[in-house]
C-alpha cells in the first residue's frame, strides 16, 4: 500500500497517509477539522540505492558464486589456448613464404 501526501488548503497543514490505491482521497484535515484537504502529486516512496555500487550477483548464494567462478576459469583456459595455436599457426607461414 501507498503513503499518499496531503496538504490542508485552509491551515495549510501537511501530513502522509498510508492507504490502500482504492481508498479514496482523504478530504478533513486532523489538524483544523475542516473539509479542505487535498492529496498532493508526489514521486512516492520508491527505492533508493546509495553507496558504490549495487549488481545482481551482490546477493547470490555461495555455491552459486562457486560455480561462476569455475565457469568462469574453464572459460579463460579454453580462450588462451586457442589464442596461442592461432599465432603458430600466422608465425609458420610467415616464415614459409619466399626464399632469395
Amino acid at each position: 500500500m501507498p503513503t499518499y501526501d496531503y496538504e490542508c488548503k485552509a491551515c495549510k497543514h501537511t501530513w502522509d497517509e498510508f492507504q490502500s490505491m482504492s481508498a479514496k482521497p482523504t478530504r478533513k484535515c486532523p489538524k483544523c477539522g475542516k473539509l479542505k484537504a487535498n492529496r498532493k502529486i508526489g514521486a512516492g516512496a520508491g527505492i533508493i540505492f546509495k553507496g558504490s555500487g549495487f549488481y545482481q550477483t551482490d546477493y547470490r548464494s555461495d555455491s552459486y558464486k562457486k560455480s561462476a567462478e569455475s565457469d568462469s576459469k574453464s572459460q579463460t583456459s579454453s580462450e588462451s589456448k586457442s589464442e596461442s595455436k592461432s599465432e603458430s599457426k600466422s608465425s609458420s607461414s610467415d616464415s614459409g613464404g619466399k626464399s632469395t
